[in-house]
């Protein structure tokens, strides 16, 4: 079907303004994060006065981003590797096998992204407690922590996603391992998980990225030792004064391991989404 002129135009637009929309804030973190602090505090211009890369140079120094960094990287990595391992089993479960609670499992799973994520702040939080006060394991305040709350709103996703993939692969593959003398695990690890590599990109990098940029649960479980980025970027707000030359600096600096991971693996994520998403 040959596209009309107006459709062209009107498809043309919306792709400008919502590009438009897309780089302007990126352009403004960009600039001001290249501008002294006095420019930034002034009237806004769309092109420093002086271009400077101290900000750059101080945010490392007004707040230990370094070690919130580090801290982001381990949580997030761990994170997104036990998601994807306890996604891959539970997933292949659903898919083929029938066991008794099958669909309640897979109902249980769904419901829970039909919640806000605020809602499990309380709960697991006096759970977490409740099991440093009887069995001496402390969890508020440490990176193991963190990484299980994490797992708990990334693994019903990733569940889902993964079962919708798998159920797209024909199950005579799996016939033709078991005729090679392949067991049920050696099936899924040799033959199953290398056609489904862009349903496991798509969810790790799902997984990452809701580990990478979460506020709410970070600010509550964890302390100074082991803050994240997302948390430490408010520490660049004092009583005294809002360097937002540095957090524009910092905001660049922590988006650039996603930007560069999105775009390595945008290929598979895409086709990941688009395989997962419909059965």
């Amino acid at each position: 079907m040959r596209e009309t002129t107006g459709a062209k135009a009107f498809r043309i637009v919306t792709i400008a303004v919502l590009g438009i929309f897309t780089i302007v804030p990126i352009w403004v973190m960009v600039i001001s994060g290249l501008k002294p602090l006095k420019d930034v505090q002034g009237d806004f211009t769309w092109w420093p006065s002086t271009l400077t890369i101290q900000p750059y140079i101080e945010m490392w120094q007004t707040v230990p981003l370094a070690s919130y960094f580090v801290n982001s990287v381990i949580v997030s990595s761990v994170a997104t590797v036990l998601s994807l391992i306890i996604a891959i089993f539970a997933s292949y479960a659903i898919s083929r096998y029938n066991f008794r609670g099958r669909t309640v499992f897979s109902t249980t799973v769904l419901s829970t992204q039909m919640l806000p994520g605020v809602l499990f702040l309380l709960p697991l939080f006096l759970i977490f407690v409740n099991i440093n006060t009887n069995f001496g394991l402390q969890l508020v305040g440490t990176r193991t922590g963190l990484i299980i709350t994490y797992l708990t709103f990334s693994l019903p996703f990733s569940i889902w996603m993964l079962a919708g993939y798998f159920d797209g692969i024909p199950r005579e593959l799996d016939e033709a391992a078991k005729v090679d003398g392949c067991g049920p695990m050696r099936a899924l690890l040799t033959v199953i998980l290398p056609t489904a590599r862009p349903g496991l990109v798509a969810v790790a990098i799902y997984s990452f990225m809701t580990s990478w940029g979460e506020v709410l649960f970070a600010s509550v479980m964890t302390t100074d030792a082991n803050r994240t980025l997302a948390v430490g970027l408010q520490l660049y707000s004092t009583q005294t004064n809002v360097y937002w030359n540095q957090i524009m600096a910092a905001s660049v600096v922590v988006s650039i391991p996603i930007v560069i991971g999105f775009l390595l693996l945008q290929k598979n994520f895409v086709a990941g989404l688009t395989a997962g998403a419909v059965k």
